[in-house]
């Protein structure tokens, strides 16, 4: 097994980070692995925000609710961009029609994703940690305002990384059969039952590790999920259309 496969299996979100500062000839190691991404269509459909500014880290950290956002050392933020095609379309004298349609949100939605995970193993390869912040949705227009975002853009997703001061316990995972299907979905007929040992495996976990811990199972925890609401997210699909994308719910 190749180092980099044993890193990407020993995945840890880190929280907790050591006050290092992450050097320019790393970042820009790490910034240049994003870059080399797999994109959709070539057409590099999103862009990534380094935060440094005190100010707008304190504002994010309010949105995701999150303190210690606010603290990492490193804090990237990754966006759906098609401002930068609408405005080569514009300046080149080209429709803008379908700039912003759904499949291109789609198309930058992949391609921030995959940046995002590429810039993390990057990072952890290099003994490093990370950490995702997709509570930035909990409110995307406030974060589109802190960042001062342009139309045809979107917010998705935070990566913080720095050097660990922490080593939490491997987060145990359900097992491949739940998730992987051979030609069709991997359909399973009473999932309860099913995941009674993954539940009972969860509820060690909880019950053991070093930081919060708690009774919990899996399937408990999905109802605990359903049962929280926040009408900002709820209402994400608005913040979407008000940035200029066409949802496509009518017909042409």
């Amino acid at each position: 097994m190749n180092e980099t496969i044993k890193h990407q299996l020993a995945h840890r979100s880190i929280r907790f980070f050591k006050d290092e500062v992450i050097s320019d000839a790393q970042l820009s190691t790490y910034f240049e692995v994003m870059r080399r991404t797999a994109t959709s269509v070539g057409l590099q459909s999103y862009s990534a925000i380094r935060v440094t500014d005190p100010a707008k880290r304190a504002a994010l950290a309010e949105v995701a609710n999150q303190a210690y956002l606010k603290d990492v050392p490193e804090l990237v933020i990754f966006i759906v961009d098609c401002y930068r095609i609408h405005q080569i379309a514009k300046e080149k004298g080209h429709s803008t029609e379908r700039t912003a349609t759904m499949d291109r949100f789609f198309q930058g939605a992949a391609d921030a994703y995959l940046a995002a995970q590429n810039l993390t193993n990057a990072i952890e390869s290099d003994g490093l940690g990370a950490v995702y912040f997709g509570s930035i949705l909990n409110d995307p227009a406030k974060i589109i305002e802190i960042l001062e975002l342009p139309q045809y853009t979107f917010p998705l997703v935070g990566v913080g990384f720095g050097v660990p001061d922490d080593h939490p316990e491997l987060k145990p995972r359900m097992s491949l059969d739940f998730i992987l299907g051979e030609n069709g979905y991997p359909l399973h007929q009473n999932y309860v039952e099913a995941l009674a040992d993954f539940d009972d495996e969860m509820t060690h976990y909880y019950d053991t590790r070093q930081r919060n811990q708690r009774s919990e199972t899996y399937t408990n925890n999905v109802l605990k999920q359903l049962d929280r609401y926040n009408p900002k997210r709820a209402q994400m699909l608005q913040v979407v259309e008000a940035q200029g994308f066409d949802l496509g719910l009518t017909e042409e």
